[in-house]
């Protein structure tokens, strides 16, 4: 029998009025993919093709106006506003480019905002051992009572990852998760997410301008106008 996608979006769409006059602004067309547990894929595309609109609307932080988008089996658009709250805080982890990290609080703090509003007692209890387990995993075993303003730039990205991971979601998306890193950093920091991709089973999927970053994903896919189509 075959296997059943984590993750399934079949015919979504993305529309916006139009505004003072202006046309209506397709950004999604009849997107559908099916991504498998554990895997890795890259989504890139030119400034504007929609790459974070699709992110958003899989990680459950907009609607799309059409299709169906499915995690795990159930249907998103099902779901109540709370369901979907609860779907967001403990199935999905999410990277910005920007690392939103709490700047009065420390890093070990920041990480474990997000079990605070997570329902599973489990991973409440472990929630510490598990921030201390993953900082030393990524390096940041001697921050964690540090403050961001402490860190390098490399240094809050990784933060940002391990708080992503903190309630063990089974989908991580990444949204240019290495723009605002030097090189090395970038490097450091792509090398981290495909290892981590392993070592805690979660799916990956990373929105990104770097051709060099989209080449080390197992499965690299480009929205032109609105579509998805794979990329060798």
């Amino acid at each position: 029998m075959a296997e059943t996608p984590l993750l399934k979006l079949t015919s979504v769409s993305k529309r916006y009025g139009s505004v003072e006059g202006s046309a209506e602004l397709t950004v999604l067309r009849d997107v559908s993919l099916e991504v498998m547990a554990g895997e890795s894929l890259a989504i890139i595309g030119p400034s504007g093709s929609g790459k974070s609109t699709l992110l958003q609307i899989i990680g459950t932080l907009d609607h799309p106006t059409g299709g169906v988008v499915i995690l795990e089996g159930r249907d998103l658009g099902g779901l109540t506003d709370l369901e979907v709250a609860g779907v967001r805080n403990r199935q999905i982890g999410f990277v910005f480019q920007a690392h939103y990290l709490l700047p009065q609080c420390t890093v070990a703090e920041n990480v474990l905002v997000p079990t605070l509003a997570c329902a599973d007692k489990g991973i409440r209890e472990k929630a510490g051992d598990r921030a201390e387990r993953l900082l030393k995993r990524v390096g940041l075993g001697e921050r964690m009572s540090h403050r961001p303003g402490e860190l390098s730039g490399g240094e809050r990205q990784r933060v940002a990852v391990v708080r992503a991971l903190i309630n063990q979601p089974r989908l991580l998306l990444a949204d240019e998760p290495t723009g605002s890193l030097d090189h090395a950093s970038a490097q450091q920091l792509c090398q981290l997410l495909l290892e981590l991709n392993k070592e805690e089973s979660v799916t990956l999927i990373v929105v990104t301008h770097s051709r060099e970053l989209a080449a080390r994903m197992g499965r690299v896919l480009a929205l032109e106008d609105g579509r998805l189509t794979p990329r060798e």
